[in-house]
């Protein structure tokens, strides 16, 4: 049996017999182009709704709601100052300092603190620095609160503050 191949050339399939071409689709009728541009306007407003909606929400939540901070316990009162003996601490360079000190004790503290755990504190702090740097009013003050920090937690909140009542170099 002979195998019978054919070629057809012409119109395409689904196109009209008889040599036309088919038709251009017919552009769609002019409400059918306004609903499609009023949904999209629509769907932008409704989107820009939501954003701002979005916004509003995270404003208030961060800047206006205090519901979910944690309380800000009020700073302690302050109770009575005791006196520390001054010390001597040796300097770089063969100087030393003459150290006074006063510590300011909360008024919920039960008994007088042991002024032991400040002279360590603050020895360890001032020992072997330079004359020039203890002079220095900036570092003074930086080292006076450090000081006061660390005591805070040396003495449970027991001593809210540290004062230098005595404050000699040589």
């Amino acid at each position: 049996m002979p195998i019978e191949q054919r070629v057809i050339s012409g119109p395409k399939i689904g196109a009209k017999i008889g040599g036309g071409s088919s038709a251009a689709p017919t552009p769609p009728p002019a409400e059918e182009k306004k609903k499609r541009g009023l949904s999209k306007k629509l769907l932008i407003v409704v989107v820009a709704v939501v954003v701002l909606l979005g916004a509003a929400a995270a404003a208030y939540f961060l800047v206006f709601a205090k519901g979910g901070a944690e309380p800000v316990e009020p700073p302690p009162e302050p109770g009575e100052v005791v006196t520390v003996d001054p010390i001597s601490l040796n300097l770089a360079d063969g100087h030393y300092l003459r150290l006074g000190l006063a510590l300011q004790v909360t008024a919920d503290a039960h008994e007088s603190p042991d002024p032991s755990k400040a002279l360590d504190a603050a020895i360890a702090l001032f020992s072997g620095r330079s004359i020039a740097e203890v002079s220095d009013p900036a570092v003074r003050e930086q080292l006076t609160s450090e000081l006061a920090h660390h005591l805070e937690e040396l003495y449970e909140g027991e001593v809210m503050d540290v004062y230098l009542t005595n404050y000699v170099t040589q």
